[in-house]
């Protein structure tokens, strides 16, 4: 059993990552070109995004109401103590695969792919949340803004099979498949097939226009939010009266939780989603000029970045629209449309106002899905030239990209997107990263004590009270989410253990002597 828990030797995970000081070095043929500034923008692409432009309304109209705001600020404390440990992990092992790569140095081989396997729930089904709410967008860009009509049968062709479209008579019936959202899981594979240049490139530029839309919303919604949407609970008093007190409606029969302040503990497990784009900027550590110091930065700072942005969004779309009505793939049209109505302003005016905010959400959103998708293909690419998977270390001669990693990746994400339902996908994706989170925060903390005199080139502050603290509020989140999410996480993992026992363990290069 002890030989389940083999662990890499730490020294020699960081002098396979290349030497960064020299000119497009880097791990099994990738290529460093990412600055400090690409990783910052890269983590506010991979953040800005699911939080603000989707998962938002459903955790408002279904758990937390106005009091979401306090739910993104439980995720970001929580997030700040996770991406202090993220830091000085990724600045001492500056290795593709983020928590994984970390984990198989701290915890061993079968902790390592544990962990490995639940980061494909964050970033893999994350991109295929964001496409989903991506088509929402899509959608609601050509009916609302252009005024385009679909037919009742080209409205099943935006919806999987699992959710249902309003016809013209009102009549409800199910959709046949995503394809706004197979579409963009696509093109997104093909940027990211192409180059890490070009990838990154594309992010920067899209980023810089979704956080402009984002500012200039917030700054048109501040002057028209209505204080008493803010008012969900009328008999309590201070920051309670934001909390909403009456049963949520039932799933599958059952009312498994209230509003109230578990609802906002609630809410926090599912926006928590918002926040994962900055561990997805740890799987570049190797296409990195220098990680040891642009890694910290990027993390820390696209997290500060983001947390403030959402808090202000969270108080202007809930003071904007009433929390019920946001329960919708794209909250953020919703609340466009409702700033013009109560602004008053031409038809001109709307409609310019109605496609710059809902064309930036769909930029937005692609930044995120490029994002994620980028982090999926470095961890398969990692747990790969470690044995435990096939062939997806392989890279393309031309485009120093690990190919058939984004081509797999693309597919799962395209058919996902085609077929599964935003919500369900949404809160395993952040049971899936709260979980990687407890494993990072403990691997520092025995880090600390088995490899004292490794060099941190940056060092997390109190590390023995960070870590323990990041790993208990991780839980707490946890215990926040419903329990037939925990029954998914644990279905996944019991897959993830047949795949290790029956492949990963008989091809594992560390218990083959490295060959």
């Amino acid at each position: 059993m002890a030989n389940l828990f083999m662990k890499k030797d730490i020294g020699k995970l960081i002098a396979d990552a290349g030497d960064p000081n020299v000119e497009g070095s880097g791990h099994g043929g990738l290529k460093r070109h990412l600055t400090a500034l690409n990783l910052t923008l890269l983590g506010i692409g991979g953040i800005i995004g699911a939080g603000i432009f989707s998962l938002t309304g459903v955790a408002a109209a279904n758990y937390a109401g106005p009091g979401i705001v306090f739910s993104f600020i439980i995720g970001g404390v929580l997030c700040a103590l996770a991406g202090l440990c993220y830091s000085e992990m990724a600045a001492m092992v500056p290795v593709a695969g983020s928590a994984y790569a970390y984990s198989y140095a701290t915890l061993g081989e079968l902790i390592a792919w544990i962990i490995g396997w639940d980061l494909i729930l964050e970033y893999a089904f994350g991109a295929v949340t964001v496409s989903v709410s991506w088509s929402g967008y899509f959608v609601s860009l050509f009916r609302k803004t252009f005024g385009i009509e679909f037919t009742d049968s080209m409205l099943q062709w935006t919806k999987g099979p699992w959710e249902q479209v309003a016809f013209a008579d009102g009549s409800m019936h199910y959709g046949i498949w995503n394809l706004p959202a197979t579409f963009i899981g696509l093109f997104v594979a093909g940027v990211l097939y192409k180059g890490i240049r070009e990838s990154a490139t594309m992010n920067n530029v899209l980023v810089f226009i979704k956080v402009a839309i984002i500012l200039s919303f917030i700054a048109l919604g501040w002057g028209v939010i209505n204080s008493m949407n803010w008012v969900a609970n009328p008999d309590a008093t201070g920051l309670a009266s934001l909390v909403p007190v009456e049963a949520m409606s039932t799933r599958n029969g059952e009312d498994f939780m209230s509003y109230g302040w578990p609802g906002v503990l609630t809410g926090a497990g599912v926006v928590f989603f918002a926040y994962i784009g900055f561990d997805a900027i740890s799987t570049t550590a190797q296409e990195a000029k220098n990680p040891q110091r642009d890694l910290p930065i990027g993390i820390l700072g696209s997290l500060f970045i983001c947390t403030v942005i959402y808090i202000l969004m969270a108080l202007t779309i809930t003071g904007v629209v009433p929390y019920k009505e946001l329960g919708v793939p794209d909250p953020i049209a919703v609340g466009v449309d409702r700033i013009i109505s109560l602004r008053g302003w031409s038809i001109e005016a709307q409609k310019t106002l109605s496609f710059s905010v809902k064309f930036g959400a769909l930029l937005g959103l692609t930044s995120v899905i490029l994002v994620l998708m980028l982090g999926q293909t470095r961890l398969f690419y990692s747990m790969a030239r470690d044995g435990l998977l096939p062939w997806f270390d392989q890279v393309h001669k031309k485009f120093q990209t690990p190919h058939k990693a984004t081509v797999t990746t693309g597919i799962f994400v395209a058919i996902c997107g085609g077929c599964m339902p935003m919500t369900l996908v949404g809160e395993l994706v952040s049971i899936g990263t709260l979980l990687a989170f407890v494993l990072v925060c403990i691997g520092v903390v025995i880090l600390r004590k088995t490899h004292p005199d490794i060099p941190r080139p940056f060092k997390a502050p109190m590390a023995n009270l960070v870590g323990p603290l990041g790993a208990i509020a991780c839980l707490w989140v946890m215990s926040g989410l419903p329990v037939d999410t925990w029954i998914r996480l644990i279905v996944w993992l019991i897959i993830g253990f047949v795949i290790y026992f029956t492949y990963g363990i008989k091809h594992s290069k560390l218990r083959n002597g490295g060959k």
